[in-house]
């Protein structure tokens, strides 16, 4: 039996190679990320295993589990590290090797197992792992799952029942890429540049999109876990920079790229603009709604206005529900309404049936863009995109607060702008109308203008997001507004990137 995990070790002595590491702030609100070896060490990682298996059987679970673990140098012994803590707690693994999380999800299905774990840290810089954890497909973990295994993990609560097993199956890839490429070809040759960052969709992008049909040109898809370019993260404006780039070079009619375990897709138009995920998914609630109508969808309160206001959309009879940011929390509410598509601003899309299972894959997003502009033969992207009415966005903006402070910073946010609605406050000369709490805080101006302030869930950063129907400067005017009041809390750090 382990002891229970530390906080803090040294590295190199004695005591960190024979105890485990696990940093509390790891365990996030759905997936837990730590830095390797600073904050959680490959002991710390066999702990998590003993934990997740002891949470399957509190959770009735079948203990039969889907493992894989994406591109990073350090993934696969952090995989095999938390196999054999699985197997001591009794699980039985089944490894389907490198892989996308999205096809961790898709195994879930293929091979009839009930729980996942996929080793990855997304698009976090190198030094990051993470895990990405369920029990219920399509679901994963949610806080009240994450806060018990955190307690089960730190207070050393395992069940050590014993009885595990190991199982590597050999060419799963093959059966993911059957599932996307199993279908009618797309009616033209829709010419696409492929950007996966160097990241782990390089090794199944370019020819899933290739057997459906598209006319690749590949962009930094050699697998390069050091990412000599640029993160692969489709909200990361030098990532969207090559990518606008190779698609003005080669004349192609859209650029899609891939985050690092292959469940966002980003979009950058045939003029080289880039479209926040949001927008994109107005455009895709605009093409679904018209076959399936009054569709009800789910979106992210990072996410534009449009899904409320959009004419076609109401002329179509689309619901939209507003909810919490977060992979898990959209996958919960598309189950609970049963909605066709749920969107997240950071793009993370997640199609139901008929289209998909439930769960967030980049490639199924792709090709329901690629489906879209093969409904529309007459239109280019950029067009579908100046139909829709025009608003101004900012990107994502994280400006670093620390994992011990930033909920409590949200907090007062939260309730200084409570406080200014209620006294009949004004921000930045306009009435406040509407305040959206479910996740931060979202105030809405009288223009519609509107602002957003909420906690990262998985890195050491707030989330601001500002959007206008009115200007550009309206917009500018919101964020400085909005920021105004964060800044009253000491602690906030830069930007990564502003408007």
């Amino acid at each position: 039996m382990l002891p229970k995990p530390k906080h803090k070790l040294a590295p190199n002595t004695y005591a960190y190679e024979s105890l485990p590491l696990v940093k509390p702030t790891g365990f996030r609100e759905y997936d837990a990320r730590w830095l390797f070896g600073s904050e959680i060490n490959l002991i710390g990682i066999q702990a998590l295993g003993m934990g997740l298996g002891t949470l399957m059987r509190e959770l009735g679970v079948q203990p039969e589990i889907v493992v894989g673990h994406d591109y990073r140098s350090y993934s696969a012994s952090i995989k095999m590290a938390l196999v054999s803590g699985l197997m001591a707690a009794g699980a039985r693994v089944q490894d389907i090797g490198l892989a996308l999380s999205p096809m961790a999800y898709f195994a879930q299905f293929a091979l009839d197992v009930p729980a996942v774990a996929m080793v990855t840290a997304s698009h976090n810089d190198n030094g990051w792992t993470g895990v990405k954890m369920g029990a219920d497909r399509p679901l994963t973990f949610g806080p009240d799952e994450m806060g018990r295994l955190k307690r089960i993990v730190l207070d050393g609560e395992f069940h050590m029942a014993g009885g595990g097993a190991y199982h590597f199956v050999d060419g799963f890839a093959e059966r993911y890429i059957k599932d996307l490429t199993d279908r009618a070809p797309l009616s033209r040759a829709i010419k696409l540049v492929c950007a996966c960052g160097n990241g782990t969709a390089a090794a199944f992008a370019p020819r899933i999109l290739r057997d459906i049909g598209a006319d690749v040109i590949e962009l930094d898809c050699e697998l390069d876990y050091t990412f000599p370019r640029y993160n692969p993260n489709p909200e990361d404006m030098k990532m969207l920079h090559a990518l606008r780039d190779t698609v003005l070079e080669n004349g192609a009619d859209i650029g899609l790229g891939f985050d690092g375990d292959g469940d966002r897709c980003g979009v950058v138009d045939d003029e080289g603009e880039e479209i926040f995920a949001d927008k994109v998914g107005v455009m895709l609630a605009r093409d679904i709604s018209a076959r399936h109508p009054n569709a009800q969808f789910v979106v992210d309160v990072k996410s534009t206005g449009l899904f409320m206001t959009d004419p076609v959309l109401q002329q179509n009879g689309a619901k939209t529900d507003y909810w919490k940011t977060g992979h898990s929390y959209i996958k919960r509410r598309v189950n609970e309404l049963n909605a066709i598509v749920g969107f997240e601003k950071s793009g993370h899309y997640f199609f139901n049936a008929p289209i998909g299972r439930g769960y967030d894959d980049g490639l199924v997003s792709a090709i329901a863009i690629l489906d879209m502009l093969d409904h529309n033969p007459d239109r280019k992207m950029s067009d579908l995109k100046h139909a829709l009415p025009k608003t101004w966005g900012s990107p994502t903006m994280s400006p670093h607060c620390a994992d011990e402070e930033k909920y409590g910073v949200v907090d007062k946010v939260t309730e200084d702008f409570v406080k200014m609605h209620a006294a009949g406050e004004k921000i930045d000369g306009h009435d406040i109308v509407d305040l959206v709490t479910v996740n931060g805080v979202r105030v809405v101006a009288d223009d519609g203008t509107w602002g957003l302030v909420r906690a990262s869930s998985n890195k050491p950063e707030l989330v601001v997001v500002v959007e206008s129907p009115v200007s550009e400067a309206r917009m500018r005017e919101m964020f400085h507004a909005v920021d105004g009041v964060l800044r009253r809390n000491p602690g906030i750090g830069d930007y990564n990137q502003t408007i």
